[in-house]
């Protein structure tokens, strides 16, 4: 005979069933609103997007009849790759990374790796400094800058013309790592806040075990904090890489004082021209399907190579 009080196999599954059945519908109403807003502000448009590209708007005969919406397959793809100026503003956005995204790094995490050892004092008012700018909007941040960088009226520019120093930041050689230094004040101390964050979570054990055996602060920072935040600068890597391909602000305000940047500078602002000024919606859907295709090619390229490090280090140890 059967214990009393003992359940049944057959009570004790549906008990489980049960409770695994409140656990899901826990998870959808958790999950429905993110997935309400990635079909709503993601999926809706790329495939509005791709739809366009695959459509063009022709006029027939000898162009005196009224326009109409033809399919033209692959065509606005092919006019977009066989482009130089969407080549070049490629070719400029892949210099801004490369230029941008190792400083945005590396001063970012020196700044929290100051601010983490003590060094830098009043801390909580170093953070606050620091971070401010990034709370200043993107275009109000071009507006101050572009003021700093136009002749005339820039006291950047007048202490050093005092100095018997002739400096054009809008000049061909000087524009881009002017738009840069626009980024970085912008972000620097956003990014510096991520790192802070992640090396306030280091085990203070650790730390103090790498002091017992004889590390210095320079060598404690970069070879026992920094590998323990590597997820952390993984992270802003490749968000910063994703921002960056995405250049538009900076160089939409700047081109209103320097001729070195036109309206296709970057990928961002040939899409915008191809559809706003020239009325060519399948062409700018077309090439921004194409960046969307590099975005997402690059960031899934940066997670398989770090993920790859991490396991031949962890093999390694």
């Amino acid at each position: 005979m059967r214990a009393r009080g003992a359940s049944s196999p057959g009570g004790r599954t549906a008990t489980r069933a049960s409770a695994r059945r409140r656990e899901l519908a826990a998870a959808a109403t958790l999950m429905t609103p993110f997935y309400v807003l990635l079909v709503t502000v993601f999926l809706i448009p790329v495939g509005t997007a791709v739809w366009l590209s695959f459509f063009s708007d022709d006029q027939p005969g000898l162009g005196f009849g009224p326009e109409r919406t033809v399919f033209v397959g692959l065509r606005s793809y092919a006019a977009v790759l066989t482009d130089p100026t969407f080549l070049g503003s490629l070719g400029t956005v892949v210099l801004y990374c490369v230029i941008y995204i190792p400083l945005m790094v590396i001063g970012a995490l020196a700044l929290a790796l100051l601010l983490d050892s003590g060094v830098v004092r009043l801390r909580s008012w170093a953070q606050l400094g620091l971070f401010l700018p990034h709370a200043v909007p993107g275009i109000i941040a071009a507006l101050i800058w572009l003021y700093l960088y136009t002749p005339g009226i820039s006291p950047v520019i007048e202490l050093f013309a005092k100095a018997d120093i002739t400096i054009d930041f809008l000049g061909v050689h000087t524009v881009l790592p002017s738009i840069v230094n626009i980024a970085l004040w912008s972000n620097l101390g956003y990014n510096m806040v991520i790192f802070y964050a992640a090396l306030q979570a280091v085990p203070r054990e650790v730390i103090e075990a790498s002091v017992v055996d004889g590390a210095g602060p320079v060598r404690t920072a970069l070879q026992v904090k920094t590998p323990l935040v590597s997820s952390s600068i993984v992270m802003v890597a490749m968000f910063t890489l994703i921002f960056a391909l995405q250049l538009f602000t900076e160089p939409v305000l700047l081109s209103q004082s320097s001729p070195m940047i036109n309206a296709r500078f970057s990928p961002s602002m040939y899409i915008y021209d191809a559809a706003f000024t020239r009325n060519n919606y399948g062409l700018a859907a077309a090439a921004s399907v194409i960046l969307l295709i590099l975005t997402v090619a690059l960031s899934y390229g940066v997670t398989r190579w770090t993920n790859r490090a991490n396991s031949a280090e962890e093999a390694a140890r």
